[in-house]
C-alpha cells in the first residue's frame, strides 16, 4: 500500500528536499505541496493525504491554525489526515500547541532520511511520533488543574497506569508488551482503555495528559 503525503512549508528548498527524501521510497508518494497554513487547508481537503507534514511557523495561516482547523470536529472532510508537525527547534511552544490540538506527533527539519521515512511510516500506521525528553521539557510549567480532575475521574487500573508511564517514556505497544511479558493485543487493548477513560484522541494526546495532571513528572519518567 502507498501512502499519500502532502508538504506544507514556506521554504521551496525545505519541501524540495523532503519530497525527494519520500519519493524515493516505493510506499510513499508526495501529492501536493503548500506554502501556506492556508493552502494546506485547501489541499488537505481537496487531495485527502494520508499524512500532512506540517511546519508550524508559515505566512497566512501558521501551522497551528491549520492543524486545529484540520483537526476541529465537524470540520468539512470524512476524516482528518495525520499530521506530523515539522520543526526547526523542538523547544518551541507551536510545537506543543500542535500537539495538544491533536497533531500525532513532531519531527525535526535535520532529521535523517531514513527517520523521516520512518517517521511518516510510524503516524500512517496509526502510532505517534514523540520524543520523550523534548516532551518533558515542554510540558514543564503546563500543569493543568483540568487535567489533574480528569487523570482522577479517569480511575485507570494499576495495569493502566503502568502502561500509560511506559507510553509516555515513548515505548511502542511491542516495546511495552516485552517489558510486561504481555501480548501485543492485550497491550493495544490497554491503551484503547486508557484513551477511552482519559478521552484522548490519541496516545500523544493521553502522554500530554498525563505530563500535564502531574501523573507522570516533566522532570523525570
Amino acid at each position: 500500500m502507498t501512502t499519500t503525503i502532502l508538504l506544507a512549508d514556506d521554504e521551496e528548498l525545505v519541501r524540495l528536499g523532503i519530497r525527494a527524501v519520500l519519493e524515493a521510497q516505493p510506499d510513499l508518494t508526495v501529492v501536493g505541496e503548500a506554502a501556506d497554513g492556508a493552502e494546506a487547508l485547501a489541499l488537505a481537503r481537496a487531495l485527502r493525504p494520508d499524512v500532512v507534514l506540517m511546519d508550524v511557523r508559515m505566512p497566512v495561516l501558521d501551522g497551528l491554525a491549520a492543524t486545529r482547523e484540520l483537526l476541529r470536529p465537524g470540520a468539512p472532510g470524512e476524516g482528518p489526515p495525520k499530521i506530523l508537525v515539522v520543526t526547526t527547534f523542538e523547544n518551541d511552544d507551536y510545537v506543543y500547541e500542535a500537539l495538544r490540538a491533536g497533531a500525532d506527533g513532531f519531527l525535526l527539519k535535520r532529521s535523517r532520511p531514513a527517520e523521516i521515512a520512518h517517521a511518516v511510516r510510524l503516524v500512517a500506521a496509526g502510532e505517534s511520533l514523540l520524543f520523550p525528553a523534548a516532551i518533558r521539557r515542554l510540558s514543564a510549567g503546563h500543569g493543568n488543574p483540568q487535567a489533574r480532575a480528569a487523570m482522577a475521574r479517569a480511575a485507570l487500573t494499576e495495569r493502566e497506569a503502568e502502561v500509560l508511564r511506559l507510553v509516555a517514556g515513548g515505548l511502542s505497544n511491542g516495546e511495552i508488551a516485552e517489558r510486561l511479558y504481555l501480548g501485543v493485543q492485550t497491550v493495544k487493548t490497554h491503551v484503547s482503555s486508557v484513551l477511552a477513560k482519559l478521552g484522548a484522541r490519541d496516545r500523544t494526546q493521553a502522554v500530554i495528559a498525563a505530563y500535564e495532571s502531574g501523573f507522570v513528572e516533566p522532570s523525570g519518567d
